[in-house]
């Protein structure tokens, strides 16, 4: 089946709530569970699959806002090379509490795994945590592209116990509430139904072990926190706040597991007088009026550097002149935008009388009007009697 919008397959607008999210899924899972939908088992089984990764993403908070800003490409590292399994499916408890709640379902599925028998992982996901950092720039790295280098602070697994929490030298024991699962199965009764939910081991937080002694260095977190210093590409033509996903440079994964990813949010530094819309940006300068009158040439401050912009003689007020290929770049390609410069003209508020009367002769303005075309006009008039 062809993959879409995660909140098209739900049914659900984007602006939709946890709530909405979690009601759309569990209504979408009555009706296309394959022990329900007997019809077609191998169509529904697709479309289960499907409605459970869209789920998968958008119950998650941080996976959800991932695939806002950068589509499915923000969740593929989650789902590894092979896309979406059931393994990575981490909302079980959702669906068992659905099955659990109505005695038609519970003596359907029974002690339901998932839905096509292959168990999830116990416990915690093993991979790293995802790392987000800000970083600005110069307005010129917009149009140039730029390599900073930046600290990303990190956790690993702590070199003294070797990630395990424990003193060196010293066992984990077997969590005695879940015997190890992780997790913890409560069964209520409520008149004839059964309710069944399936949550986190409160005493062992989902590892299944407990530490009898706890190590020194990390005090029995397994991780310790560093900085790494790693420089990152900005390719020209990124928007400002625009998100850089960097894969595996977020958090170390636990016990083997993959690592998180680093997500670098992209700030550009203003520039007076310039505005960027799109790949266009927009100016503006002043010139006199004698400059507006018999032209000149004047200098401009782009994006880079400054430029010299002709003022043709004659030129108006607020008349725009368009600097061709001195915009910002299109994003990973070669053309640019360009920049467009308003010109203001400074009109002086005050002239002495030589001035007044140098204007007047130069303009002939307050000059009184030719008598010639007064007679021609009455001529005109008296010869059509």
């Amino acid at each position: 089946m062809a993959r879409r919008d995660y909140y098209e397959v739900l049914g659900v607008p984007k602006t939709a709530s946890p709530d909405e999210i979690k009601q759309a899924y569990r209504r979408l899972a009555r009706q296309y569970h394959p022990d329900v939908a007997k019809e077609n088992p191998k169509a529904a089984e697709e479309k289960f699959k499907q409605i459970s990764e869209a789920y998968e993403v958008l119950a998650d908070p941080e996976k959800r806002r991932r695939y806002d800003v950068q589509g499915f490409d923000a969740v593929e590292s989650d789902f590894g090379p092979g896309g979406f399994t059931w393994q990575n499916f981490t909302h079980q408890s959702d669906l068992e509490d659905l099955l659990g709640s109505s005695p038609i379902f519970q003596q359907l599925f029974g002690s339901f795994v998932n839905p096509f028998g292959t168990s999830r992982p116990r416990g915690p996901t093993n991979r790293g945590h995802d790392v987000e950092v800000a970083v600005r720039l110069p307005l010129a790295a917009a149009v140039k592209g730029a390599h900073p280098t930046i600290e990303v602070p990190k956790s690993g697994p702590c070199p003294a116990c070797h990630g395990t929490g424990a003193k060196d030298g010293t066992a984990l024991e077997t969590c005695p509430e879940c015997g190890g699962a992780g997790q913890v199965r409560r069964v209520r009764r409520q008149g004839y139904t059964q309710l069944i939910s399936v949550g986190e081991c409160p005493k062992c937080h989902g590892s299944g072990r407990l530490i009898l002694e706890k190590c020194s260095t990390c005090h029995g977190s397994g991780q310790v926190r560093s900085v790494e210093r790693l420089e990152v590409t900005v390719p020209p033509g990124m928007d400002d706040g625009a998100v850089l996903r960097v894969p595996g440079h977020g958090g170390s994964g636990i016990d083997g597991g993959p690592n998180g990813d680093l997500f670098v949010q992209v700030f550009f530094e203003p520039v007076e007088h310039i505005r960027r819309e799109g790949v266009d940006a927009y100016s503006e300068t002043t010139i006199d009026l004698a400059t507006a009158l018999l032209g000149g040439d004047v200098t401009i401050p782009t994006i880079e550097d400054t430029v010299a912009l002709h003022i043709p003689p004659g030129t108006q007020p607020e008349a725009q002149f368009r600097l061709r290929g001195r915009g910002f770049p299109h994003f990973r390609g070669a053309s640019r935008g360009d920049l467009l410069v308003t010109v203001h003209v400074d009109i002086p508020r005050s002239l002495s009388s030589r001035q007044k009367d140098t204007l007047r002769e130069a303009l002939g303005a307050g000059a009184p009007a030719p008598t010639a075309r007064r007679d021609s006009f009455f001529r005109r008039h008296s010869s059509a009697k």
